[in-house]
């Protein structure tokens, strides 16, 4: 019988804990490194709905990419998730900026979801010696509206922020969850297009300013990707474990159209 450890351990040797920010909380946040594991459920981010529907499908273990416990708890309600799954004696592990900074992890998986091919060895910038992003030659050159498109379409979110540039676009930065603070990066190496999510109105105006597009696919859309990779990464090395993605994964806003 397989063990929450050894599932950690296997993790690990594809995107080392070790490399999370020291900011991070990654690893095995709830239970214990012995439970058995048969079930595994999968999410973006282990909500209180996410946890619930994990006890109630029988998981042993949920699998997210944002963690459960990030700010220390104070008090330990019944309605905090991490509380529902130790109550539950269901175990999570968290695998956040150790996936993002991993060089097949969140950027890599995105830029092959938006059908891109990655410069190797070109991050699109550093944050404390640490290479963030990835930066992409696209095959054949296209507009800012074209690839906007394009991106919408391939992530499936509803709404896409970006500003209108008239040169053509050949590169492009990409920097899932939050990114805009990697705008200098995209100019530095002379990307047309920065593509990420969670954009301040001021990082537009400067994109605007220098002739770069900045397009804003959000939060959730640039790395619920994430739940795909680590299911069929179970699969291959777990056949026998049972995993799917939490059905109350979907992005929390709702949109005025």
């Amino acid at each position: 019988m397989t063990t929450v450890k050894e599932i950690y351990d296997k993790i690990d040797g594809t995107a080392p804990f070790f490399n999370a920010e020291k900011w991070d909380n990654c690893g095995i946040i709830v239970g214990s490194q012995s439970n058995k594991v048969t079930k595994i459920i999968s999410t973006l981010d282990i909500t209180k709905e996410a946890a619930l529907e994990a006890v109630a499908t029988g998981a042993d273990l949920v699998i997210s990419h944002h963690p459960v416990i990030f700010n220390p708890l104070k008090n330990l309600d019944d309605n905090n998730p991490a509380v529902i799954l130790a109550k539950n004696n269901v175990s999570a592990i968290c695998m956040h900026t150790n996936f993002d900074l991993s060089k097949n992890g969140m950027n890599h998986i995105l830029c092959k979801k938006l059908g891109l091919k990655e410069l190797k060895n070109i991050p699109l910038d550093f944050e404390d010696g640490i290479a963030i992003g990835n930066i992409c030659d696209l095959e054949h050159q296209t507009d800012v509206n074209h690839l906007a498109e394009t991106v919408k379409f391939r992530l499936g979110c509803e709404i896409l922020r970006y500003n209108s540039i008239k040169k053509p676009i050949k590169r492009v930065g990409i920097c899932s969850g939050s990114g805009g603070n990697y705008l200098a990066g995209a100019i530095k190496n002379q990307c047309d297009a920065l593509i990420t999510g969670d954009v301040k109105h001021s990082v537009f105006v400067e994109a605007q300013n220098a002739g770069i597009a900045v397009l804003d696919a959000g939060h959730f859309y640039t790395e619920v990707i994430f739940c795909d990779w680590i299911n069929d990464f179970i699969r291959a090395n777990y056949p026998e474990i049972t995993t799917f993605t939490a059905q109350s994964c979907k992005d929390p806003c709702s949109y005025a159209l």
